[in-house]
């Protein structure tokens, strides 16, 4: 774990190293992604049973449904669920639902002065593939935050793409999917499942934008192919930062770190404060919840690779240096987080006041969890229905309008060369 003071002489220069420390996959997992994708493109079906028995152990033959997992399994999961269980999934989607409601934007169409009609027109997309990790990271949670903005868009199809390692599922994740209604499920993951969703085979349609979490693999496989798809963003280890005075409970402030922590031993998780006596009782009480979580070889890992310390002299420091991070998370564990919120431009969400711990957003808060990481906030935003959604504008005009701008038009083709731009103008005005 990195232990840093704002007020000794090295700080700069170890900072900017935390600033600069991707912590994601390198040249030999580009490689390995460059060369399953090809094979997906010109092998298609017969890659995805050669790649989920290489990689899954899953072993897909020429039974269908062997490939797809089929609405009545889902709908099982979802009656079988705990009512307890099935109240908060039911929860977590309502909340999640009616916040996204919000962001669906409106048509725009007007008339200028030189009267031009002129405005915009929202559409969504036709078809969008959803991953859903398997294995450590299978989470209905996050087949929540991927669907609902989706269904929210009025996507026609949706369609998931799930690993299952030896032909097991979590049912979470089949209740989740009944829930918001995806009946296409596909039994195909890794690297391997985002080239079927963009370039199709026999079996699989192609889609139009690929969304949800996954590993390195699964990161890099959307970076490849963005531009054959939409992509919701290529997403690293999860990250938080903890602005907190030494007025919190240390373990409420030990519990929000390690819940990064637990994620992945790549997650990072920073705490920034004031009092260097409360950043010992946090690392105390870190060691001491560690040693209790069923994801402590996770949590542990995570911590003393990434984990840091950051003591400054005052908080009002901590802006400029959360700026520079542009976490993930930023939690502001202070007095009055509404002023310091003011001072953050990168973040991908923050969460305000002492009550307010980060898992909320995770689950049923209702704000998308599907966030930009490795300092990507900078010019990034969450997952939302405008990713499922595109714009297209249109222009209209009469002799009149034509009149008042056409002439403008002329002198700009005539300018860059173009004078095939120009006469289409020009025959119209005379």
């Amino acid at each position: 774990m990195l232990r840093l003071d704002s007020t000794d002489a090295d700080f700069a220069k170890k900072f900017e190293r935390l600033v600069e420390d991707r912590r994601e996959s390198g040249e030999n997992v580009a490689r390995t992604v460059t060369d399953i994708l090809e094979k997906v493109r010109s092998r298609g079906d017969e890659a995805l049973r050669e790649l989920s028995a290489r990689y899954d152990n899953y072993f897909l033959t020429d039974d269908q449904a062997t490939w797809r997992i089929a609405p009545e399994d889902c709908e099982a999961a979802f009656k079988a669920l705990d009512g307890k269980l099935r109240d908060a999934l039911e929860l977590a989607a309502a909340r999640i639902r009616s916040y996204h409601e919000v962001q669906l934007p409106g048509d725009r169409d007007y008339t200028d002065d030189a009267g031009v009609r002129l405005g915009a027109k929202w559409r969504p997309v036709d078809a969008a593939g959803l991953y859903v990790p398997g294995g450590r990271a299978a989470y209905p949670s996050s087949l929540l935050m991927n669907a609902i903005p989706a269904k929210v868009a009025g996507v026609g199809r949706l369609v998931i793409a799930t690993p299952t390692p030896k032909g097991e599922i979590n049912p979470l994740v089949l209740a989740a999917a009944h829930l918001v209604g995806i009946e296409e499920i596909w039994r195909v993951g890794g690297a391997q499942a985002v080239g079927a969703l963009a370039y199709g085979t026999d079996r699989i349609a192609p889609v139009d934008v690929v969304t949800g979490p996954g590993n390195a693999f699964v990161a890099e496989a959307k970076r490849q192919l963005y531009g054959m798809v939409g992509i919701d963003m290529v997403a690293g280890p999860s990250e938080i930062l903890v602005i907190a005075d030494g007025r919190n409970d240390p373990d409420w402030i030990a519990a929000d770190l390690l819940s990064q922590a637990e994620h992945d031993p790549s997650s990072q998780s920073i705490l920034i404060t004031d009092d260097a006596e409360f950043a010992e009782q946090v690392e105390d009480r870190i060691d001491v919840q560690c040693s209790m979580l069923s994801t402590k070889r996770v949590a542990r890992s995570s911590w003393d690779e990434h984990g840091v310390m950051i003591v400054v002299p005052d908080l009002a420091e901590a802006p400029a240096l959360a700026n520079r991070l542009a976490a993930e998370h930023v939690e502001l564990a202070i007095d009055e987080p509404e002023a310091m919120f003011g001072q953050l431009r990168h973040a991908g969400s923050v969460f305000f006041g002492r009550h307010t711990p980060e898992a909320v957003g995770d689950y049923v808060a209702g704000p998308n969890h599907v966030l930009p990481t490795g300092r990507r906030a900078r010019f990034a935003s969450g997952l939302s229905v405008l990713d499922f959604m595109k714009r297209t504008s249109f222009i209209e005009m009469g002799e009149a309008g034509l009149a008042a701008i056409g002439p403008a038009a002329i002198a700009l083709a005539e300018a860059e060369g173009l004078p095939a731009h120009a006469n289409s103008v020009r025959l119209r005005l005379s």
